[in-house]
């Protein structure tokens, strides 16, 4: 059974950093694109930043240069490094999964392109 599990939510201040993690079980990233998405209150889901099973990865111009996107296939974990954090970046955080090699230069940031998602965690950044 594919599950997704993301933690490492919580409260941080403008400029700080926050690290992400999304544990897979029931599947291998050897298999699997990870996406990370964002949804903050009356917004639509956003694409955040997606990782291929080669380590490559996509990220939104939002956050271009601030979070960076990582695997540990060890762990079979997913992470999402979050520096210089805005308010603008306040929002539940999910992370997704599609089994397929890698993200979709056409389409990794849709949530219809993946299959399984997690429960999600907060982040909150004060101004």
């Amino acid at each position: 059974q594919v599950q997704l599990v993301e933690s490492g939510g919580g409260l941080v201040e403008t400029g700080g950093s926050m690290r992400l993690s999304c544990a897979a079980s029931g599947f291998t990233l050897d298999y699997h694109v990870i996406g990370w998405f964002r949804q903050a209150p009356g917004k639509e889901r956003e694409g955040v930043s997606c990782i291929s099973t080669d380590g490559g990865a996509y990220y939104a111009d939002s956050v271009k240069g601030r979070f960076t996107i990582s695997s540990d296939n060890a762990k079979n974990t997913v992470y999402l490094q979050m520096n210089s954090l805005k308010p603008e970046d306040t929002a539940v955080y999910y992370c997704a999964t599609e089994r397929t090699y890698y993200c979709s230069g056409y389409g990794w940031w849709a949530p219809s392109s993946y299959d399984d998602w997690g429960q999600g965690t907060q982040v909150t950044v004060s101004s």
